[in-house]
């Protein structure tokens, strides 16, 4: 089992009273676990920048987790497989009809979208590996600005519906980036995939998750930012000209008032504890190595989740999407499974090849590394997403971190 020296906790400790004392990023946690249990969970500064009165970040402390939610909902899915309510080879379009009419676009840069039509059926699989096509558009990408679809309106009539008529922006059909299965874009696969569980299970994705993911590991996360996890919400924070600013509404965010919402993003809607993350992660790594007590998903799924999908062009894409982690170690090769990234080569003095890893846009952080038994997360909340600051500090945490564990 995978342990941590007592001079690996000093030094994570002088770590985080150092990131602390610099205040270079905002308030943040850091923890880990091996396969049996928790082995190290940190946290410093505010949850609000500059007001040592919103009072300290804490294990408790809940995020906008973003991206990380794909994990859950790529989860919730696999279930599903298991159950034998869908397949991987199921049709979208056998859910929602309008993924019927795909189109592909020439160029999405174009300031006018000329396209084609598509000769090959997205599938569960092609969604769940992000071979789908459906992507973020990049003209006029801003990091400190969500994908417009996030943003939309929530037409609680038709929400997918809804949804659905943003992506296609007057076109025929939903625009794609390339033929389903053919290489590896990032976008609306997880959201996408969201809607079908609700569609199979006839629940909305905030009860699928709480029923069973959350609630069996005795955990919790929602789509909806009440009051009363308000109070527990770390604020955002906002970088400009490299100076932290306390959130001030500086850029729009997706739908937080809980009596608007009508669409349970997938890709990027709930709010967690990184806590309570590590928890899920623990019990994903149980179920690797076969020492799960009532696992959530099978060890068959596990095994996709870490069993690389992508064809070469798919992984130079995916590969090229990491580069703005620019502590991520120079010619590393990144795949995906099932549900997140995999590393295919170690990283010096930190993860090793075979770790699965996401992160999210306000910045959150997770790796489950099953070569090394240990998993990982890292929590802070900024804007605009890809701080370099932030992923510096992540990265010093990862390698303090694996410095620390006992040989």
């Amino acid at each position: 089992m995978a342990a941590l020296t007592q001079s690996g906790r000093k030094a994570l400790d002088s770590l985080t009273a150092r990131v602390v004392g610099e205040a270079k990023i905002p308030g943040f946690v850091f923890g880990a676990t091996s396969v049996d249990e928790e082995i190290y969970f940190t946290s410093g500064g505010y949850n609000a920048v500059g007001r040592p009165e919103s009072g300290k970040i804490n294990e408790d402390s809940v995020f906008m987790i973003c991206s990380q939610t794909k994990l859950l909902v790529h989860l919730a899915a696999l279930q599903l497989v298991e159950q034998g309510k869908i397949t991987f080879e199921s049709p979208i379009s056998d859910y929602i009809p309008e993924f019927s009419d795909l189109v592909i676009l020439d160029d999405q840069m174009a300031d006018v979208w000329t396209y084609k039509p598509t000769k090959t059926v997205m599938r569960l699989k092609h969604i769940l590996n992000f071979t789908s096509g459906l992507f973020y558009p990049f003209k006029g990408y801003k990091p400190d600005k969500q994908p417009d679809g996030y943003a939309a309106a929530h037409d609680k009539k038709n929400p997918v519906s809804h949804f659905v008529s943003v992506l296609k922006c007057g076109l025929p059909g939903i625009p794609l980036l390339f033929e389903p299965g053919t290489s590896f874009a990032y976008g609306w696969s997880s959201d996408i995939l969201g809607f079908v569980v609700e569609i199979v299970t006839g629940q909305s994705l905030e009860t699928y998750l709480a029923e069973n993911i959350l609630k069996p590991l005795s955990i919790s996360g929602t789509f909806y930012p009440t009051p009363d996890v308000r109070k527990k919400m770390v604020d955002l924070a906002y970088r400009r000209d490299g100076k932290l600013e306390a959130w001030a509404n500086q850029v729009p965010l997706p739908e937080q008032d809980p009596e608007r919402i009508a669409l349970h993003f997938g890709g990027g809607g709930l709010y967690m504890s990184m806590k309570d993350y590590l928890i899920l992660l623990r019990h994903l790594l149980q179920i690797k190595a076969g020492k799960a007590k009532s696992p959530i998903v099978s060890q068959e799924s596990m095994r996709g989740i870490f069993e690389p999908a992508l064809n070469e062009e798919g992984s130079a894409m995916v590969s090229r999407f990491m580069s703005m982690d620019t502590n991520m170690p120079k010619d590393s090769k990144i795949q995906w499974g099932t549900a997140m990234g995999l590393c295919e080569t170690d990283w010096p003095g930190r993860r090793k090849k075979g770790t699965a890893f996401w992160w999210g846009w306000a910045h959150t952080f997770h790796f489950m590394d099953p070569a090394t038994g240990v998993a990982a997360v890292f929590g802070t909340q900024l804007i605009p997403t890809g701080d370099h600051e932030v992923f510096k500090v992540v990265a010093e945490f990862e390698e303090t971190f694996y410095a620390g564990l006992a040989k």
